[in-house]
Parts: C-alpha cells; structure tokens; sequence
C-alpha cells in the first residue's frame, strides 16, 4: 500500500541538512575516548572435562580427577567501549556496564595516548559512570544540550569505538523520544537512526550545535550490528547523575513515597477525570513524605512542581531529579476535583522491599456473586484468613471465586485478593460492595473503582457494571 501526503502544513522550521560534518567531526573527535577494560577470569587449562551423562557413576571421578591434576590458570579478558571528556579536570562519562566488574580500566584519547582510569563513582539505575584520568594537556569542556528541546527528526551525529575499530562518526535523525525499553526505573530513551553498534556504548550523541544531547547505550539489533534503532540517555536525565558523581561518588534520589499505577480510560471515568493522564495512587507508604503531606491512595497526581504529569512513568523521573529537602507543590484530583498540597521531598532509601505473596482458592458459605464483575466475595473471617493466608491486619471483602471469561479475571483479580474499597469507600461486607455497585449504576458511572490488595501490593481495578 502506498501512502500520499497531500498538500503541504507550511513552512518546514527544522535544519536543512549540513552540506558536512567534517568541521564538526574536527571538533569533537578529540573529547570522545575508547574505554578499555580488563577483567582477570579463572579458569582450568588443558584438557576438558569430558561429557558424561547426568547421574552417571563417572560424574563424580572426573570431576574428582579433574579438580585433583588439572591446574587452575588466570587469563585476562578485555573489552572496549566509548566515553567522553566532560571537563579539564580529566572526568570521563561512559556507561556503568562498560566498565562494571573490570580490574583494570584504561582510556585511550583520539591520538592513541593511552591513560590509566579509576571509577569516581557509578549509577546502575541510569547506567551511568565516572571515571578520572591525568589529562596530558589542555582540553576543553563539553557543551551540554538541553535534550528537551531535541525534536523527532534532528539531525545527530555519534561519536564512539564500534567494535574497537576507534573513533567513529555516524550521523542520523532521532527517530523517537521518551521510549521506555525496559532498562531501568528512569527509562525515557532518546532513539536514533545514527549507526550504534558494540562498543558505542558510552559514547556521545551531539546536536548541529556541537553539544551533547545524549549518551549511546544501547541498541535493538537480531545480528548484533547496526539496523537503524539505537538509544540514548538524554542529557537532562543525565546531567544530575553525573553532576552527583563527580561531587560525591554517588546519587541521592528524591522520594516522594507512594506506589503508583497508570490512569485507564476507565479509571478516568470512575473518577470523573476529563482524560486519561497522571499518576494514581495505589498505596502511601507510612511515615513518607506523601504520607506527611496529606496524600491518600485513590489521589491523582496531575502535576508535580509546576509540572504536568502526562503519563504515570514520568513521575519517578520528576521525584527522583528533585533535590533531597525541597519543597514541591503537587495538584492532585480528588473527589471530584483539584487540589494542591505542599510535599517535601525525602530521600530515596535504594533497598528492595519484598512483598509478601499469598494464594489459595475456595468459596464460603454467606458469600455474594456479582456476575456484572465477575467475581464472588464474602466476608472475611478467620478460617479465610488462613485459608488464602491473609494478614490479620488486612480489612476488607476476600475474593472467593473468578470467573475465567469476566471482567475481573480480565484484569488480573484472583481468589485470595482482598477488596479494601470500593469507589473510594471502604467496605467491609458484601453488601457494601453491592450498595457502592448500585449508587455508580444510580450515578450513571459506567465502571467502579476497587482498591485492592494482592499479591503484587495494593492496586486500583476498574471493572464495568452494567446499567440497570
């Protein structure tokens, strides 16, 4: 199928494309270096083990005769990558899985002057790395661009070490902004059509202007090289960290404590929210700052210090950019309308919390089956509680059933799951959960709104009920 664009939209206000990149190239190749490391790996030299079936009764003799005669040795294992001089103190950027787990790291600037490195400090959230060297002369710093001003279709050049050949420019366009590949919590990737390949990792991605706007880190490629799709930590997300790592060899993230969730449509409607944007409140950690300030689970979070919210994976980023102790204003959408309270940000503790999990299945007696939903409940009592292992602490109705073509199993509802609210209400028998199900229908609401508390924490569930 061919598609015709007809007509025109105006003027075009994006950059012609440079008759070269030579002037450019002549200016920044010195500032972009090759990052070598090496990693010193044990291994057994000789012969190999042979190949014996699991549970053979020779398994044991070779492995025995093995560990015994045949002598552990020490090779060194190197890898290269790009990193870039950001200042004439010798500070060199570059990614943290370039140089994670090396014993020996070595930057070679653009004339193959070659500079033993040390780590100042490392991020593996943003995969970010800072390294030091005795620079040999004068060097200048690196402009910084503002990657919020790049537009899909720019043109970018790259500058890296792909596969060790050394300096290398590439140019392309961006091709996308705020792609999420699944790297980390402050995913916002620039994309780029500019050849990245193995060993660009580190390296820099500089607007028409000369500046950095990014830094090549990772690429979606089957063969391993170059098809046209690259990635790149904007410069705004990155300058923080960086900045951080350079003072004090590690990054204080703010923390605002809450768990959230994306804004569905029929989130939206349950709330009588006009679109689909910001960030829900699933739960509020005790003792948080949200906690302090006043936020509740059910809240939507529409701005963050003068800042919309426009997609719930953005809040993590805003938070964590914002200074430890700071005051912030957020607007929130409740019961039906904005709000503002005044949160100040804590910091983030970078410990894992472990949700405890929970199963089982049943019914009881006294129970109350909702077909519109899909899922039948009753009250909780002691012998549910150890049936689907509850916390004595839980309130609410359990989840007794679920039925495998309704709406509630649709989004993820199992038995077991205890439904604390019910549009924004608390409910703590069946007949509450009825009673809230009727006011929507009486309302016109075409969904409810279900706090939920589960295996993966607390979560809000829209189901839609139908119209009497």
């Amino acid at each position: 199928m061919v598609l015709a664009l007809i007509g025109t939209a105006g003027p075009a206000h994006a950059k012609a494309a440079p008759e070269s990149f030579a002037n450019l190239a002549d200016k920044l190749l010195p500032l972009v270096v090759n990052v070598s490391t090496t990693q010193i790996v044990e291994g057994r030299s000789g012969v190999e083990m042979p190949q014996v079936p699991p549970g053979s009764p020779f398994e044991e003799f070779f492995k025995e005769f093995f560990e015994r005669n045949v002598p552990r040795r020490q090779r060194r294992s190197t890898s290269l990558g790009s990193g870039f001089i950001v200042d004439a103190a010798g500070h060199v950027v570059t990614n943290n899985h370039v140089i994670q787990d090396a014993d020996e790291i070595a930057v070679v600037l653009n004339d193959d002057t070659r500079l033993e490195a040390e780590v100042v400090g490392r991020d593996s959230k943003t995969d970010i790395a800072v390294l030091k060297v005795k620079l040999p002369g004068r060097f200048d710093a690196i402009a910084w661009g503002d990657s919020d001003d790049s537009r899909v279709g720019d043109w970018v050049i790259a500058i890296g070490n792909p596969f060790g050949l050394g300096g290398t420019v590439t140019a392309g366009i961006i091709s996308a902004r705020g792609r999420d590949i699944n790297a980390g919590p402050y995913d916002d990737f620039i994309q780029t059509d500019a050849s990245i390949n193995r060993g660009n990792s580190g390296g820099s991605m500089f607007n028409m202007d000369g500046e950095v706007i990014g830094i090549n880190t990772a690429i979606f490629s089957p063969s391993g090289g170059s098809v046209g799709i690259g990635f790149a930590i904007p410069s705004n997300v990155a300058q923080p960290v960086i900045r951080q790592l350079i003072e004090t060899g590690e990054v204080k993230r703010g923390w605002l404590g809450v768990h959230i969730q994306a804004v569905t449509d029929e989130i939206a409607e349950s709330l009588g929210l006009e679109e689909s944007s910001g960030a829900l409140v699933a739960s509020v950690i005790e003792e948080g700052p949200a906690a302090k300030a006043g936020i509740k689970a059910g809240d939507v979070i529409l701005e963050f210090d003068g800042r919309p919210v426009g997609e719930m994976r953005r809040l993590p980023r805003m938070v964590a950019d914002t200074e430890v102790g700071r005051e912030v204003d957020v607007v929130l959408w409740r019961d039906g309308k904005k709000q503002t309270v005044d949160v100040t940000i804590g910091a983030l503790d970078e410990g894992e919390k472990v949700l405890a999990a929970r199963s089982g299945n049943g019914s009881t007696e006294g129970s109350q089956s909702f077909d519109s939903l899909g899922l039948t409940v009753a009250e909780l009592d002691d012998a549910l509680r150890e049936q689907f292992e509850i916390d004595e602490d839980s309130k609410g109705v359990v989840v007794t059933e679920v039925a495998a073509d309704g709406p509630a199993a649709e989004k993820g509802v199992r038995p077991g799951d205890v439904i604390v609210e019910v549009s924004q209400q608390e409910v703590t028998s069946p007949a509450d959960v009825a009673a809230r199900i009727e006011e929507a229908r009486d309302s016109g609401r075409r969904s409810v709104l279900l706090l939920i508390e589960g295996q993966a924490g607390l979560r809000f569930v829209a189901l839609r009920v139908e119209q009497g």
